[in-house]
């Protein structure tokens, strides 16, 4: 299956520090790939140079078999969705006008949404059940609806990747499961290339069918869930302790305490 996105010895700096080392990326369409890693990894970076937003030091992405740098600002956001993990919002704006803003890539200069413009958006907005809220404020709306109307506003750009940082930060443990759902079931249907960032190591195993765990900028593991979540790897790469259990879906990583009230040490050691 042809790549969607290619990347190849990615170096980037930023604020004169290295955040991302000669990583390798390889994404193709209807798959999803979930890099990971501890804070300060560069995850976000990541989707930022992919996304052509922050300036590359060395290294070559490719994007549906073309060089990045030959790809003006439309042109790539006709390839590329980015759903950020802080968007910017302006206040008091609809939920119909923001989904909208995905067509941008798609007018021409200084024209305005046409009514089949119109008309995408409502579809969207009705394939993801949140056409109730067209004209409501988006702040308005609870965690689970405000990202879906982000997937939404991605969605009507028509790309055939999809860059997510975050998706599920700051949802209970429902509206995760709903979202994530939502990804799993749009990404097959419309055979969308993802790139996802996730915190929750579990949740980032049951979806992805790759994991690429990023440390101190490099990739220091990749492969499928069972080969990156395991003790080892997330004591040394996350100074973590953890017991990986073997769930129904994929490995399901439980933490555990160092010690208990009275500084008596407990749970085990693990090895290198």
């Amino acid at each position: 299956m042809s790549a969607v996105l290619e990347v190849r010895g990615l170096t980037v700096e930023l604020g004169g520090a290295r955040v991302l080392d000669d990583v390798d990326l390889t994404v193709t369409r209807g798959s999803w790939t979930c890099v990971v890693g501890p804070n300060g990894a560069g995850k976000t970076s990541l989707l930022h140079a992919i996304a052509g937003m922050v300036p590359v030091r060395k290294g070559h992405i490719e994007i549906l078999g073309t060089d990045a740098r030959r790809l003006g600002a439309r042109a790539r956001a006709r390839s590329v969705a980015l759903v950020p993990q802080t968007p910017v919002i302006p206040d008091g704006v609809a939920v119909l006008d923001y989904v909208l803003l995905g067509r941008t890539p798609h007018l021409p200069f200084f024209g305005r949404e046409s009514h089949t413009d119109i008309e995408l958006a409502a579809a969207m907005l009705d394939g993801l059940a949140i056409s109730e809220f067209a004209g409501r404020p988006v702040e308005t709306l609870s965690g689970g609806e405000r990202q879906r109307v982000l997937l939404a506003r991605a969605l009507l750009q028509e790309a055939p990747l999809l860059l997510l940082d975050e998706p599920t930060a700051a949802l209970d443990i429902g509206h995760q499961q709903d979202v994530l759902e939502l990804i799993d079931r749009l990404r097959l249907e419309r055979g969308l290339a993802v790139v996802s960032t996730m915190h929750d190591l579990t949740l980032a195993g049951l979806y992805a069918d790759e994991l690429v765990l990023l440390d101190a900028g490099r990739v220091a593991e990749r492969g499928r869930a069972t080969e990156v979540l395991t003790e080892a790897h997330l004591h040394s790469h996350f100074g973590a302790r953890v017991s990986v259990l073997a769930g129904a879906d994929g490995p399901v990583v439980v933490p555990y305490r160092l010690a208990t009230g009275d500084g008596r040490t407990v749970g085990r050691e693990v090895g290198p």
